[in-house]
């Protein structure tokens, strides 16, 4: 088919638009044919099947632009001439951690100060460091540790999961809250059979350590073996948190991770999942593999299509324009001063950060791009010294553009995985919006925190409250801590996190009260029965004892009290378990008009191992608490 008979296609209707560019595209790129025409390349942007070239020997974030997508429904930040936002991927939700980072604000703080993150082999870990002495690597802390009781899980069960299928299902967990996506939002991602919370896993891993560990336990008499192969990453992990998308593991050794981004966008392309997460995961747990500079991590991120992330009310950390298998991004075109809003970094760099982290690898790296996109800084490198300001580029008519990163990774066999990001530039009219709700008069607001008991609902409030503490904000400017309005952080907690057995409930009317309420609970937790702080455990009454769930009524009453402002009424509902569709109440739209950035909540953790290993007993209090807060509402 040469480019006649593409376009000739095209006009007869044999052709879909989106088709058309990737063939021409393809055709381009071997020289022959001509650039795409504009009236299809203007509605139909390339995607991820434009045609690959050879893969580079190296991982970077290439500075190699691509034309600015619109960031709204509508328009994208004020530009006139802005073109849907079809075929582009929202990043709403991102979590990770990596060596000397237990979240990302600590480990964007390692990537700006350049830090060395390397060490001796851990000793702290059951058997032993996994490096000789006089190895130096970069590890992650507590990998033998895992809160079982939080995802109703026995220890039994939890020491046969493999310490990467645990680690990886704690930062899906809290990737899928910084989304807002674990409470009843999570309804509403309904699949193409209806079937509710549609969000497809994805996850990127390779070693087996765990297995290698528990067949040498076997020769010493110990019988018990972990969940055998990689699917307990994906699909185990979709089972446990009752979700119904695609599930996959990959194994493609250093591209293993930005190989399940491709997959995950793949799948939302296809209409298989209304949202999905991806990421990976690497631990180095068994001597067998020791070496030096040897690199463990594990990151995840949640996607959305962009129109249905701004129409669902996200926040966008970024826009993934697109991905591609074996292929290099396209040449962005520079800004009027020649500039490129683009990123560079070698795998060199990378490696300097986190080590040789095989599957996290590429995770790693499109997290430091998502961090430095947002931030507006450019992080070290060997060629800069120190962190430097990364300014837009503007067009002729001097309007700002959006900076650009490609994530490109080579493997050692087979294709390399590119990906390009896009920094977004929120629509003015939702900053004006963000900046009127702050201005708004104070009211009275319904803050909810609850947990799946009463250790961890205190620890989360603990949490919450040193987050708000004047003492902390020095870094919340950096990246994604910044404190809200107390508006958006309440609509937040009440839309996006799920609603578990162990419940507080706070009224208050500015963020000084909140603290201070938030503060007297974690004093005296049994204080909270009634007053101003209340608070209510679940796990061993009757939920909803009225039977007002699945009453076709209730909608209607719940709707009511909510327009009254009847906040004394729906905390006494929601205290006793009644299930209520807070985004059904809010309804509000725009970007960052439901969720916000908040912190994630506790774990517990503790010592879980095979054989018994530093493990100190059976968790107390009903299981199954998380999967039942993630079963669909009525």
């Amino acid at each position: 088919m040469d480019e006649r008979e593409v376009l000739t296609r095209f006009k007869a209707g044999s052709l879909e638009r989106g088709q058309a560019v990737r063939i021409l595209t393809t055709l381009m790129s071997v020289g022959v044919a001509e650039p795409v025409p504009a009236g299809l390349a203007r509605t139909a942007p390339p995607t991820a099947d434009a045609a690959p070239e050879p893969a580079r020997p190296e991982m970077r974030l290439a500075p190699e632009p691509v034309a600015p997508v619109a960031q709204d429904v509508q328009q994208a930040g004020g530009a006139d001439d802005a073109t849907p936002a079809t075929d582009r991927y929202a990043i709403v939700g991102i979590a990770g951690r990596y060596p000397l980072a237990p979240d990302l604000l600590a480990h964007w703080q390692n990537l700006r100060d350049g830090r060395d993150t390397s060490s001796a082999g851990p000793l702290d870990r059951p058997g032993g460091s996994p490096l000789e002495p006089g190895l130096r690597g970069h590890f992650l802390g507590e990998v033998a540790e895992f809160d079982a009781e939080f995802f109703g899980l026995t220890s039994a069960e939890a020491a046969l999961m493999d310490p990467q299928a645990r680690l990886f299902q704690e930062i899906v967990w809290e990737a899928l809250e910084d989304a807002g996506c674990t409470g009843s939002r999570l309804d509403s991602l309904t699949g193409p059979d209806g079937t509710p919370r549609a969000v497809g896993v994805f996850a990127g891993v390779g070693a087996a350590d765990y297995a290698l560990l528990a067949a040498e336990g076997w020769a010493l008499g110990r019988r018990e073996m972990p969940n055998s192969g990689h699917r307990d990453l994906a699909v185990g992990l979709a089972a446990r948190l009752r979700l119904s998308g695609p599930a996959q593991a990959v194994d493609s050794a250093g591209t293993s991770a930005l190989d399940a981004v491709h997959l995950a966008v793949g799948a939302l392309r296809r209409g298989e999942c209304a949202a999905a997460v991806a990421g990976g995961v690497e631990l180095l747990l068994h001597p067998s593999r020791g070496r030096d500079e040897a690199g463990e991590g594990v990151g995840a991120i949640v996607l959305k299509p962009l129109e249905r992330a701004l129409a669902d009310g996200d926040q966008v950390h970024a826009v993934l324009r697109e991905t591609a298998v074996g292929g290099r991004a396209r040449p962005v075109p520079a800004d009027a001063a020649g500039r490129a809003a683009v990123v560079r970094e070698t795998h060199e760099t990378t490696s300097r950060r986190i080590g040789d982290a095989g599957a996290a690898t590429g995770i790693a790296a499109l997290t430091s791009a998502v961090l430095q996109l947002r931030t507006g800084v450019l992080a070290p490198t060997g060629a800069r010294p120190a962190p430097a300001a990364w300014p837009r580029p503007r067009d002729d008519q001097g309007r700002e553009l959006p900076r650009t990163a490609v994530v490109e990774l080579a493997a050692a066999q087979g294709p390399g995985v590119t990906g390009v990001l896009e920094e977004f530039l929120s629509p003015k009219e939702s900053a004006a919006r963000s900046e009127q709700d702050g201005r708004a008069a104070a009211r009275d607001e319904l803050v909810l925190l609850s947990a799946p008991t009463p250790a961890h609902l205190a620890a989360l409030a603990a949490r919450f409250g040193d987050w708000l503490s004047p003492a902390a904000s020095g870094g919340r400017g950096e990246g994604p801590a910044a404190v809200p309005a107390l508006g958006e952080l309440a609509r937040a907690l009440r839309v996006g996190r799920a609603a578990l057995p162990c419940r507080l409930a706070l009224i208050v009317r500015d963020l000084p009260q909140l603290r201070a309420s938030l503060g007297e609970f974690v004093a005296d937790p049994a204080q909270g029965r009634g007053g101003r702080v209340r608070s209510a455990d679940l796990r061993s009454g009757a939920a909803d004892p009225y039977a007002l769930a699945g009453v076709p009524e209730t909608r209607d009453y719940l709707a009511a009290l909510w327009r009254g402002n009847r906040l004394e009424q729906l905390t006494r509902l929601w205290l006793s378990g009644l299930s209520i569709d807070w985004a059904a109440l809010e309804q509000r739209t725009g970007v960052g008009a439901m969720v916000v950035p908040l912190p994630p909540s506790v774990f517990l953790r503790r010592p879980l191992w095979l054989g018994g290993a530093h493990v100190t007993g059976a968790p107390n209090g009903n299981t199954g608490e998380v999967g039942a807060a993630m079963e669909p509402t009525g």
